[in-house]
């Protein structure tokens, strides 16, 4: 065999390197199911917000960023944001009393909100059966029409000053107050929620309770509070223009965990998938860099217990928030919505600004959210951020999926290929983002009022 002059090995070796760097990065579904396999799999439970279990998830996140190449946050001191929080577990022996008439959780009170709170007052009943004729009160007796929402009834009793609002159960509120008492989280900078006591009682006995009258007292029994920790993982990717902002890709971490009846429910695709597209993608820009703009890559702790992480993160920005230029939120991009074309994930909040349709011009499978009605744009950790006008959406490929918190969210549940394809679709939008000198901008009236 003739061996090549070193000239000549160079040569080759320059005329190569330009085509390598335009080889597509691919997103490797076996490593897809790797991580899966473990943000998913039994040894974490089902990541409990402000758990041990999301504390571990919380590290391998920070650990797969470090091995990606990514780097702590320009004055942090690791990967990981720790937020102190307040867990408070409600007794599970409340008792209502109404002219005498008294009911118990072990009898069948169920307790909606409010749970560890005292609430007492003159009993009003509310008549008809519209929410904007109900009186004013300090505790409000209502029998919603069967099969009718009662969030209006809620609302319009909690604007006229209720302090305990008492519900005649409905087939939808008996499955709703059902079941052991949860513990409630909040960080421990925000004050304890306060509003109405809500309750829901069985038809007879709100029956008596309404022919009694009177007077009512709802006592919550002791609760137990402690002390915890959420925990948000971030990695960092330095860009080599500093005036050109930051681009932010997020996801939450956390799911139910142990039910108190034991079961446990894993989130498979609420978020673990969205946890892994994150991890993907600080793996694929990692390798194509560097690029103009700085990444930040942020897997949050405590969504499901009330957006707490996000909430903790932007309170407690570790770069300031008029850098980032965007943020893209991964939820539930485990299957595909059949109402979607075919491959194609839904960007909630899509009309808002100009980003979805930038990233679906540049290659990603988005398109605007089909369920508007459910606000979905307002449910997700980009909502914290989009209220300081950051330009944030969430995409989802199945929002309304059936699965959803159910214990059927399992990894045999998802669709691999399609989780794998629709990581992929991203990449290269992104990257054309962290490169080029498009920034995201809100539509005319898109931008959500500051509260």
């Amino acid at each position: 065999m003739k061996r090549l002059s070193l000239v000549a090995v160079s040569l080759i070796t320059l005329m190569a390197a330009p085509v390598l760097a335009q080889t597509p990065v691919r997103i490797d579904q076996n490593a897809v199911e790797a991580h899966m396999g473990f943000l998913a799999g039994p040894e974490l439970r089902g990541r409990g917000s402000a758990t041990h279990d999301e504390a571990v998830a919380a590290a391998y996140v920070a650990t797969q960023f470090r091995l990606a190449g990514l780097t702590p946050v320009p004055g942090m001191d690791g990967y990981l944001q720790r937020a102190p929080v307040v867990k408070t577990t409600p007794s599970g022996r409340a008792v209502l009393t109404v002219g005498g008439v008294t009911l118990g959780q072990a009898a069948g009170l169920g307790v909606l909100s409010g749970a560890t709170l005292s609430a007492s007052g003159t009993v009003v009943v509310a008549g008809g059966q519209d929410p904007a004729t109900l009186p004013a009160g300090e505790v409000v007796l209502i029998a919603p029409p069967e099969g009718a929402g009662v969030r209006p009834w809620i609302s319009a009793a909690t604007a006229k000053g209720a302090k305990l609002i008492v519900l005649r159960q409905t087939a939808a509120l008996a499955t709703a107050s059902a079941g052991p008492a949860r513990t409630s989280i909040r960080l421990a900078e925000t004050p304890a929620r306060g509003g109405p006591v809500v309750v829901v009682v069985p038809g007879e006995t709100f029956d008596r309770m309404r022919a009694a009258g009177g007077s009512a007292t709802f006592e919550p029994g002791q609760a137990t509070v402690e002390e915890g920790v959420t925990t948000n993982a971030i990695g960092w990717l330095q860009g080599t223009d500093p005036a050109a902002g930051v681009l932010m890709v997020s996801a939450h971490l956390d799911h139910i965990g142990v039910r108190p009846d034991g079961v446990v429910m894993y989130g498979a695709n609420d978020d673990a998938s969205g946890t892994v597209a994150v991890i993907a993608l600080a793996e694929a820009l990692a390798d194509m860099g560097p690029h103009e703009r700085s990444l930040m890559f942020v897997a949050f702790g405590s969504e499901e217990a009330g957006l707490l992480g996000g909430r903790y993160f932007t309170a407690h920005p570790p770069i300031p928030l008029s850098d980032i230029k965007a943020n893209l939120g991964i939820e539930m991009i485990g299957d595909q919505d059949p109402n979607m074309p075919a491959g194609v994930m839904m960007m909630t909040g899509f009309e808002r600004s100009n980003f979805g349709a930038a990233l679906r011009d540049r290659g990603a499978l988005v398109g605007p959210d089909p369920y508007p009605e459910q606000n979905f744009f307002e449910r997700s950790d980009n909502y914290a951020l989009a209220l300081q006008g950051i330009v944030a959406h969430t995409i989802s490929g199945w929002a309304t999926i059936p699965t959803y918190h159910t214990v059927e969210d399992t990894i045999e549940n998802l669709d691999f290929p399609f989780l794998t394809k629709a990581i992929g679709s991203l990449v290269e939008p992104l990257a054309a983002m962290a490169d080029g000198d498009f920034t995201p901008e809100w539509s005319e009236g898109g931008r959500p009022a500051p509260r």
